[in-house]
């Protein structure tokens, strides 16, 4: 999806904005970013991709439907679970279907022949309101794949390690950028970032050869300990990498990359904590699931 213009969703989403910030939303009593916000009011922002309007479950938003209440997705579910807990949620979701983290992803997908998928860096910040509380960050899962597919188009050479390495510690510097034009938006928000599971186990390379899966896992587990390096920085880490609930295949949505619905709910409830109470322990750094196929 190209957004090298404007969108009409975006349109809407300045409208949308402008009332999120006009009194829909109490500020939290005290900068959360490692976790305090206990106000009944929230005022939730999601950030992602895909995955962000559920694709891939029973019931998929539009991008910017900022109603959808029954949608399957994780951010929709949280959305309810909030609520039904007897907060006043208000709610923008800026997620956009194939968007990146950021321009140098963004550039390589362009290099590969592909349009312009937009990023996170510099597409959502400007759209995230003030006075937002909490803010949920997925990403990362287009972008191995862009890098993937680098790599099998011939990036690195004869030092695949050393390409895969290199982009994802620039990714990790971007992830940073993010997280601080975040902060420079919404300076109260709680910020919550899930990493990712170790797409060289994902049912989508079922039939790829060990060293795709294993460069995949390479790429995967080195962009999840990017996210986990947030952690330093008061940002509350989901930890998807760890829990292999998220690598069976029910969790997976007929593609096998995508979640179905019951991969959804399972982000939910391991997100909840993390957004709802800033209740959440250290990301693991060496579980078995980062080590799933074998090294190439």
């Amino acid at each position: 999806m190209r957004l090298n213009r404007l969108p009409l969703g975006f349109v809407a989403i300045l409208a949308a904005a402008s009332s999120f910030c006009s009194g829909g939303a109490e500020s939290p009593t005290a900068p959360t970013g490692g976790g305090g916000a206990t106000s009944t009011t929230v005022a939730y922002t999601v950030l992602g991709a895909s995955d962000g309007i559920g694709f891939g479950g029973s019931i998929v938003c539009a991008p910017f439907d900022l109603g959808c209440e029954n949608g399957t997705g994780y951010a929709q579910t949280l959305r309810r679970r909030l609520q039904s807990e007897g907060r006043t949620v208000t709610y923008m979701n800026l997620s956009v279907p194939g968007a990146v983290l950021s321009r140098t992803i963004a550039d390589l997908a362009i290099q590969l022949g592909r349009s312009d998928p937009g990023n996170f860096v510099e597409r959502y910040p400007p759209f995230i309101p003030p006075a937002t509380t909490h803010v949920t960050i997925f990403a990362g899962g287009n972008d191995a794949n862009i890098i993937g597919s680098a790599v099998s188009a011939g990036a690195g050479g004869s030092d695949i390690r050393g390409y895969v390495d290199g982009q994802v510690r620039q990714w990790g510097n971007d992830l940073v950028e993010l997280v601080s034009r975040i902060r420079a938006r919404a300076p109260s928000a709680r910020i919550v970032a899930y990493n990712l599971p170790n797409l060289g186990a994902a049912p989508y390379l079922a039939s790829r050869s060990t060293q795709d899966k294993g460069i995949m896992q390479r790429i995967s587990t080195g962009l999840t300990d990017q996210i986990n390096a947030l952690t330093s920085r008061s940002v509350l880490v989901v930890d998807l990498m760890c829990d292999p609930r998220i690598l069976q295949p029910g969790s997976f949505s007929s593609d096998g990359f995508h979640p179905g619905d019951a991969g959804y709910a399972l982000m939910a409830e391991l997100g909840y904590p993390a957004l709802a109470n800033g209740a959440a322990s250290t990301p693991s750094a060496a579980c078995g699931t980062r080590t799933l196929v074998p090294v190439f």
